[in-house]
């Protein structure tokens, strides 16, 4: 993730529903609310801040704009600067101000409530991100109940208003002559609506639980944390409302020969000492199931590294691949045979004095004067 500071802004995780988002929002501007500090400029600022950081994570396209670049991949949407009482105060300010002013808006409780959205963790193999694939996902959820609707009702019709609290959720109480003081509606249960005969199915709850299975389509180059959200396929809404959504994050199990840095593929692989000194070819199994030949040339040294364009991953939802880099390990023999350390012999013979070649005669130049 490029940047967190909205996140920690708000205390709470990269992964947090939308809900937990809402609520985190919700109880801060209460805490820095101008009205609740009046005159003190760092409450404000604060308050400025969570409001732009809600106003970001509380739309999803920007959500995910701001989780891949940052605030820049956010720069001029809406809650970077200018008034701080738009933008996500003003989506929930009725709520804030009926409870730290102690009076109500006039408007209506919604009885109808959107669902809480789901995390699945999905884990795939580095070849199926390579590829792209189709996976089917078995996830625990809610779903609204077929008998009434969602309602909870046994008719399936929308319950009547409360009549405590003529469908608002709250009832105002006033105490000492003076101050007026707002509660949940203790008859509803703040729904501004009573269901009076329950749904047998449900019994009153509107839902019903299930194992549901999905095909959720992977697109090639995936990489481990980032997250698919795949609209209403979260829990249930209550009473009639939308559903939430589900979101699956995706993380990629290790590979028996590749690690992945980004876009490249990072391999060791072992080679003689004569393959080494005079060069030669070797094949390795490529991430998309074809030989991959890795020319080694003539004097390679261990451990250098050779590149090998475009056989890495793709690029995320692109035909374009990054690059392979293969690590070479020169194995050294312990056992040799007589024939071998005869030639063996006869080429450190040849070589005369090993000591000449420039690297090894510019190591013990350098601690000569050690053995003085």
């Amino acid at each position: 993730m490029a940047d967190t500071e909205y996140y920690d802004l708000l205390g709470v995780s990269p992964s947090a529903s939308q809900d937990e988002i809402k609520k985190a929002f919700r109880k801060m501007a209460m805490q820095y609310h101008p009205d609740r500090n009046q005159g003190d400029k760092e409450a404000e600022q604060k308050f400025k801040k969570i409001n732009e950081a809600y106003e970001v994570l509380k739309d999803d396209q920007k959500r995910a704009a701001y989780d891949h670049y940052g605030k820049e991949g956010v720069m001029g949407a809406g809650g970077m600067g200018g008034n701080p009482f738009g933008g996500g105060f003003a989506d929930i300010f009725n709520d804030i101000f009926s409870e730290f002013m102690g009076g109500g808006n006039g408007g209506r409780n919604s009885y109808a409530q959107r669902g809480s959205d789901l995390r699945y963790n999905l884990n795939i193999t580095l070849e199926r991100a390579f590829t792209g694939s189709e996976e089917e996902i078995t996830f625990p959820t809610t779903e609204k109940c077929d008998n009434c609707h969602g309602y909870g009702t046994k008719d399936g019709k929308m319950p009547e208003e409360c009549p405590m609290c003529h469908g608002s959720g709250k009832v105002r109480r006033q105490q000492g002559g003076f101050f007026v003081f707002e509660t949940t509606c203790p008859n509803c249960g703040g729904s501004g609506r009573k269901v009076k005969d329950a749904c047998p199915e449900c019994h009153g709850s509107g839902q019903k639980k299930i194992n549901k299975k999905l095909k959720i389509k992977i697109k090639p180059g995936v990489e481990t944390n980032m997250r698919i959200r795949i609209p209403g396929e979260g829990l249930a809404g209550m009473h009639g409302g939308e559903n939430g959504d589900l979101y699956v994050g995706i993380m990629i199990e290790p590979h028996k020969l590749y690690e992945r840095n980004g876009d490249d593929l990072y391999t060791a692989v072992p080679i003689s000492v004569s393959c080494a000194i005079l060069g030669g070819e070797i094949e390795i199994p490529g991430i998309d199931g074809e030989k991959v030949t890795v020319e080694i040339p003539a004097g390679t040294q261990n451990d250098a590294l050779i590149k090998i364009k475009g056989e890495g991953m793709h690029l995320y939802d692109s035909e374009r691949r990054g690059d392979l880099y293969v690590s070479v390990k020169v194995i050294v023999p312990t056992k040799l045979t007589a024939k071998q350390k005869e030639l063996m012999e006869a080429f450190r013979a040849e070589c005369k004095d090993d000591c000449a070649q420039p690297e090894i005669k510019g190591f013990f130049d350098k601690i000569k004067d050690l053995f003085a």
